[in-house]
C-alpha cells in the first residue's frame, strides 16, 4: 500500500487489486463511472457527528441513506481522517462495486 504522505495508489497492476486513495477526484470518478451517489445513513449521527458516509449505488436498497453533496461527503471523509480502500475490478475482469472507508491510523 502507499505511504501516508501520498494520495495512494490509484493504478491497477491486476485484476482484483485492492487499492486506496484519499484523492477526492480518484473517489468521484470511481463512484460517478458506477453511478453511485454520496450519502449518510440516516439516524447515526449523534452529539454533532455528521453519520455513518457511504456510496448509495443504483438498485441496491439505499432507503435508509439521505444523499448529500459531494463537498458535505468529503468534509466528513477529511475530518475523520478516513482512506477510501476499492477495487476497480473483480478477478475475472467485471467492475467491482467494493469499498471500504477505513481510518488512515489503521
Amino acid at each position: 500500500m502507499a505511504d501516508s504522505k501520498s494520495k495512494g495508489q490509484t493504478t491497477e497492476e491486476h485484476r482484483g487489486q485492492t487499492l486506496e486513495t484519499t484523492d477526492h477526484d480518484a473517489i468521484r470518478a470511481w463512484a460517478e463511472r458506477r453511478g453511485a451517489k454520496p450519502a449518510m445513513v440516516k439516524d447515526t449521527g449523534s452529539g454533532g457527528d455528521d453519520g455513518v458516509l457511504r456510496l448509495d449505488f443504483p438498485g441496491y436498497g439505499g432507503q435508509d441513506l439521505q444523499e448529500v453533496s459531494w463537498d458535505e461527503w468529503f468534509k466528513v471523509f477529511d475530518d475523520r481522517g478516513l482512506r477510501f480502500v476499492y477495487q476497480e475490478h473483480t478477478k475475472d475482469g467485471s467492475d467491482s462495486n467494493f469499498f471500504r472507508l477505513v481510518r488512515s491510523d489503521d
